[in-house]
């Protein structure tokens, strides 16, 4: 099959990215969100980055105006019934997610590919909500989706080859790397990044070392381009944690325990940059 029309579940940080570059690409797309607020909130937000790429000289006027052409916001599902493929891109909820999935597996016609974002959670549990288990799979990008290469494919055990690879080229086609994994939880980056980033808050909580030289320490010794405490800010401590503890459950393992100090950061509503505060104060520019 080929992907020609897409739908994007989600205009929040993650679903504008995709429903941007799936425009900016040339496919028309449909990005629902579930309040005209969220929605006009999650549109300003892809307006903002295309006229910030023109008015830097890396896009024209006319490329940007091309893309919102290609790009139709909705606050209604039934306006995805049309697409090849449909990308959620909710709140990391397993109940809601699969009560998502089964009302789209009701309204998208039959053919159509259905794929998370999620970056956690089993492909093959949110698979069993469909009809469709064979036409299912995950497609987690990375944040910021218009500026980061890499999406991982997810494959259960039912995905058919053709559902496979129609993702896979639509990815390509948007200018993104494929990196093609199995269904474990947290897949192949979080499974090795979580447990690093979760190291880190355990050396600062032990004393071992300051936050700087914490994130100094990785930057300049292995050439990461952010340090390991900065990135969870920037991704956000809550995520992590949430993250962390699905992984946990999953495998048992003690490297995938949130530390005592991410927990309090997290209850204390220090979630990093999209609060304001988290080990980084991002009210100042640059954080500090």
């Amino acid at each position: 099959m080929t992907i020609k029309q897409v739908g994007v579940v989600g205009c929040g940080l993650m679903g504008s990215g995709i429903a941007q570059v799936s425009a900016q690409a040339g496919f028309p797309t449909v990005v629902r969100e579930v309040s005209s607020q969220l929605l006009e909130k999650g549109l300003s937000t892809i307006r903002k980055f295309l006229q910030g790429g023109v008015d830097k000289g890396k896009l024209s006027a006319a490329e940007m105006e091309k893309t919102l052409g290609n790009l139709r916001g909705t606050v209604d599902l039934k306006d995805l019934a049309g697409c090849d493929l449909v990308i959620e891109a909710a709140v990391e909820n397993l109940g809601l997610k699969k009560e998502l999935f089964a009302t789209l597996d009701s309204i998208v016609r039959p053919e159509a590919v259905l794929a998370s974002n999620t970056s956690s959670l089993s492909i093959t549990e949110l698979a069993t909500s469909t009809k469709r288990p064979e036409r299912f799979l995950g497609l987690h990008f990375f944040n910021p989706v218009p500026l980061m290469k890499l999406v991982e494919v997810v494959k259960t055990l039912e995905t058919t080859s053709q559902a496979l690879e129609a993702a896979s080229e639509w990815c390509r086609a948007i200018g993104k790397t494929v990196v093609a994994v199995g269904d474990s939880t947290g897949f192949v980056v979080n499974r090795l990044l979580v447990p690093y980033m979760l190291d880190a808050v355990r050396v600062f909580e032990q004393g071992l070392a300051s936050r700087d030289d914490i994130d100094n320490a990785m930057k300049l010794g292995c050439g990461y381009p952010m340090g390991p405490l900065f990135l969870g800010d920037y991704v956000g401590l809550d995520t992590t944690y949430y993250i962390a503890q699905i992984m946990f459950d999953e495998f048992k393992e003690p490297r995938f325990a949130p530390p005592p100090l991410l927990k309090r950061m997290v209850l204390a509503g220090r979630h990093g940059r999209k609060t304001g505060r988290g080990f980084y104060d991002w009210s100042t520019n640059p954080p500090s």
